[in-house]
Parts: C-alpha cells; structure tokens; sequence
C-alpha cells in the first residue's frame, strides 16, 4: 500500500509539502483520497460479480478480507458480503 511519504517522495516533494499540496490541489488529504478510490474500485467489482471477497480485499490493497471487511463497513455503512448482494438484485 502507498504511503504519504512513499507518494511524497515520488513527487520529490517533503512529507509535508506533499500533504499541503495534494490538499489544496483535491480537497482532502491524501489517504482520504486514496481510501475513497479504493472503496469505489471495490464497489464497482463487487457489484459486477467479478471476484470473491478475499480477491476483492487484494486488488484493492488489503492484505486480508478480514481488514477489508472492517474497512469496507467503515466506509459504505454495511459489509462487502451484504453490498454485493443487494447490488445483484
């Protein structure tokens, strides 16, 4: 998984320079960002039935289903499992 000073160091930019930059060009934080674009890649294969969980859980970045999961209900309001499901009908 990427990290603030990973990105940072990629853009050959401080920690900080980086974080103040990338707020003010998106409008929020880098890993807010990054959590954001995860969940939406997740969502869209879980509804498109595509792969399990646990394959799901990797291509996003996880390295678990378990903290995924976790992550996943944080972030949309109900399990991947549950989402998934209601997205097929």
């Amino acid at each position: 998984p990427w990290t603030i000073v990973e990105l940072a160091k990629e853009a050959a930019l401080s920690r900080s320079a980086f974080f103040d930059r990338f707020v003010r060009s998106v409008g929020v934080p880098p890993m807010e960002y990054l959590l954001a674009w995860r969940m939406a890649l997740a969502k869209d294969l879980l509804r498109r039935r595509e792969a399990d969980i646990a394959e799901v859980a990797e291509r996003v970045g996880y390295g678990s289903a378990s903290t995924f999961s976790t992550a996943f209900s944080r972030h949309v309001g109900q399990p991947p499992g549950r989402y998934a499901k209601a997205a097929a009908h």
